[in-house]
């Protein structure tokens, strides 16, 4: 676990990764910005502040389910009035589990720590002793054998120790560093043939082609552990995720390292603008094009791509660099190996799972967990913590969790929202939902500022809701409809036939004060059998016309699928969630798809690598998707779009299907200004060798000239292929003085600069489809613009003179408390 870093390098830190500016030249004084200001104020704070008096968790749970505002979210949502026994229910086993844990072990988080710390797996004792313990219940004997006893089954005897728990203990130094360790196992019939497995808890596993196919456990104890230096980030105020694959992310055809990736791939997460990180595939899985799904060994991280603490490393880079990091967590089934995995571990068809068909997923054709158990749930729970303390990430994303949610796993079922699918009879998976609701409440005690969120699709109320609400406790759900939306329409229709209120339907229908995650491809999209969105509008041309030198006027397939590409990914962007994501690659358009090798496609590493390079070129047209990309990242940066999303209010005032337009306001419930400066969001900058890249400034920094605007922000769409409209009237509540932060035809998108940005807008008393006043904008064929309020410059000021006083006064405080 990283060390405490001092006050002054945390507010550094915080500094720099809420700023992302070039630091000022020391002949200048720095300048003043939002950001600084509020990590001035926190650093001052931080000084005099004293840690809460821990609360027991049953006192924390009890206090909940006997208040009188629970369950929250029936008060919110009345229509889940006749199911708050069902929500209650479930908290009360909720808090069954955590009297448990308390009662056993002190608290949830010692459960949960001391699972893979100090009682299970290897683990050594202050005097370097080391101890193998393993739950194997189903065993009548079990041997350690390995490298260092010449795997010998006769002298490593374990002992068991009860509840189905074996153990040995061998003097320091008996087993080296890096050396393979198997387990021996026979099965409850002693006199049938024993069986080699690996352990569960086993930290690093790795494969050897040349003498087997299969993975082998060694036990990892290096002499000098990497540690880690880097302060977690703050949790940022919007979140902005880029989704990776580490063995994807180079451009030959062969694995990349976790090294490469710190070295090559975060510095250009952290350019664009992203703030978070979400890494897939790291939980050790036997079979890559799995793209890491089927889990193998839920402690060690894949070693294809590296060491442990090479990947420690990449973490604390990331750190650095202010992005956030979240683990792609599979908890919500286990491959079926036998060899390498956990099914049969004990020889029975249970031990961590369910017996029987129902520990069986019929579709997936893999091992389904019993959460109601208590060893699987301090498997589980161990896992959650062992990812957060031991590599330091500060989240994850649970795979799965429609499956986890329901007995029916969601196969063949189609949910219409009707309340019954979430809280019916022989529907819902009780067990499972306490599991996730004890995951999130210990991630949240681990670190409060973690982030959780759930790949689900059913639309269960309460999944992003707090559990002391009676939810199931996740920040954020991804918004997966928006997606397969784009791709049924890039399929089916022509551009004439899209329909402008099922776009606003699909990307706004979302649970209120439940937050999404919206995102136009994942890497669902991506894999083989389906395309990109770039490849789906332009598709072979791209391999042609994307060069221009080649084709100095891009033909009208190049030019339609440019101008949607970043239509859909900018109203994506601003209507489709609380937050954004984009998987590795997309940003910039990347073309073709994503297959893994196999033996249906010759092994080949073709199509499992990510061409950067074409995104850095600066003759090619992907270096304009990859900018406008950086664009939105600083449009939110600056003016905080998503974080609107929950905490603000949005206006959808034109859906008009003729005319192929979409207009909508998003503004700050607070009625508060940002202050945020228009510094041009994005700019193509030159390289030192000459080529064209992209840069982006997220820095709130007031400089002369600039357009003072707030964040009561105006975007306008215009989808019709050959239409472009003059005069074109747009609805507003929030008279003033607009101008064009962002527009999607700009010259350095790749655009025909039809828009003059120049020039300021100014609305009038003129009522337009349900809003107070109305300005008229030019809106050519297939473009967006973001326009922003102006403020007043002595609006501005006094804002920023009253921080730089809150400031200075909680810096004195703090200097008189010491």
């Amino acid at each position: 676990m990283m060390g405490a870093a001092s006050n002054e390098n945390e507010a550094a830190a915080a500094s720099a990764a809420a700023t992302a500016a070039p630091a000022p030249s020391a002949a200048a004084p720095a300048p003043t910005t939002i950001a600084t200001m509020k990590a001035a104020a926190a650093a001052a704070t931080a000084t005099t502040t004293t840690a809460p008096q821990p609360i027991r968790d049953t006192e924390w749970a009890f206090d909940v389910v006997t208040g009188p505002d629970f369950p929250k979210i029936v008060k919110d949502d009345p229509y889940l009035g006749p199911y708050t026994g069902a929500i209650k229910a479930r908290f009360l086993h909720f808090q069954s589990w955590i009297q448990k844990a308390e009662r056993d072990h002190g608290s949830l988080r010692t459960f949960a720590r001391q699972a893979w710390q100090t009682h299970f797996g290897f683990t050594k004792k202050s005097d370097g002793t080391i101890v193998c313990r393993e739950y194997l219940p189903g065993a009548s004997s079990v041997t350690l054998i390995g490298e260092f006893n010449d795997w010998d089954r006769n002298t490593h005897k374990m002992k068991s120790v009860g509840f189905g728990v074996w153990e040995v203990e061998l003097p320091a130094g008996t087993i080296k560093h890096n050396t393979k360790v198997k387990l021996h196992i026979r099965g409850q019939h002693a006199d049938q043939p024993g069986f080699d497995r690996i352990s569960p808890w086993a930290r690093r596993v790795i494969q050897e082609p040349e003498k087997s196919p299969l993975y082998q456990a060694v036990y990892w104890d290096p002499p000098t552990p990497y540690v880690l230096k880097h302060p977690r980030p703050p949790k940022p105020a919007t979140l902005r995720i880029y989704e990776a694959h580490v063995g994807i992310a180079s451009p030959e055809p062969r694995i990349a390292t976790y090294k490469e990736f710190t070295r090559d791939v975060l510095p250009r997460i952290a350019r664009l603008g992203y703030n978070a990180v979400q890494l897939m595939a790291v939980m050790e899985h036997a079979y890559y094009a799995s793209f890491g799904y089927q889990v193998t060994s839920f402690f060690a991280p894949s070693s294809r791509f590296g060491t442990p603490e090479d990947l420690k490393m990449l973490i604390d880079e990331a750190h650095r660099l202010g992005l956030v990091v979240l683990l792609d967590l599979v908890h919500s089934h286990a491959s079926k190996n036998v060899l390498d995995g956990l099914n049969l571990l004990d020889g029975t068809d249970h031990c961590y799972f369910h017996s029987g068909p129902r520990g069986w997923h019929a579709l997936w054709d893999s091992r389904l967990f019993n959460y109601g158990h208590y060893e699987t749930l301090r498997f589980l729970l161990g896992n959650c913590d062992y990812w957060m303390h031991e590599y330091g990430f500060d989240g994850f994303r649970f795979d799965g969790v429609t499956s986890m949610l329901y007995q029916h796993h969601g196969i063949a079922t189609g949910f219409s929202g009707h309340y019954d699918e979430y809280f019916g009879p022989n529907q819902v998976d009780d067990e499972a939902v306490t599991y996730l609701m004890l995951a999130n409440y210990l991630i949240h005690q681990i670190h409060p500022d973690a982030i959780t969120v759930a790949e689900d699709v059913s639309g269960m109320p309460g999944v992003c809701r707090p559990v002391c609400d009676g939810g199931v406790g996740f920040d954020y759900r991804l918004g997966m409809a928006i997606p397969d939306m784009w791709i049924k329409m890039l399929k089916e229709q022509r551009d004439d036939d899209w329909e402008m209120g099922h776009v606003v339907h699909t990307l706004t229908n979302r649970r209120w004060n439940e937050a999404t995650i919206g995102y136009a491809e994942s890497h669902d999209q991506a894999l083989v059998g389906d395309k990109t969105l770039a490849f789906w509008l332009m598709d072979a041309d791209m391999y042609f016309h994307m060069s221009e030198y080649a084709s100095p006027t891009a033909p009208a397939t190049i030019d339609r699928g440019m101008a949607l590409h970043k239509l859909i990914r900018l109203v994506t962007f601003a209507l489709g969630g609380e937050a954004y994501l984009t998987f590795m690659g997309n940003e910039f358009g990347h073309p073709e798809w994503l297959d893994f090798p196999r033996v249906g496609n010759g092994e080949s590493y073709h199509y499992a690598r990510r061409q950067y390079p074409l995104a850095d070129d600066g003759l090619l047209r992907y270096r304009y998707l990859a900018a406008f990309d950086a664009a939105m990242m600083a449009l939110d940066a600056a003016y905080e779009i998503l974080g609107l999303g929950a905490t603000g209010r949005m206006y959808v005032s034109t859906k008009h299907e003729g005319d192929k337009v979409v207009a909508f306001e998003r503004w700050a419930a607070d009625g508060k200004n940002h202050a945020a400066m228009y510094d041009g969001m994005a700019t193509v900058v030159k390289r030192a060798d000459g080529s064209d890249t992209y840069a982006a400034s997220n820095a709130l920094v007031p400089h002369p000239g600039a357009a003072l605007t707030s964040s009561h922000l105006l975007f306008v769409f215009n989808f019709h292929p050959t239409n472009s409209y003059t005069d074109y009237p747009v609805g507003t509540d929030q008279p003033g003085t607009y101008r064009v932060v962002l527009d999607s035809d700009a010259k350095v998108f790749g655009g025909h600069a039809r828009v003059d940005t120049t020039v300021r807008h100014f609305s009038k008393p003129d009522p337009w489809n349900g809003r107070k006043h109305s300005l008229k904008l030019y809106l050519p064929a297939r473009s967006a613009q973001v326009l922003a309020l102006e403020v007043p410059e002595k609006t501005v000021q006094a804002a920023v003179q009253a921080a730089e006083q809150a400031v200075a006064e909680q810096i004195a405080a703090a200097a008189a408390a010491k």
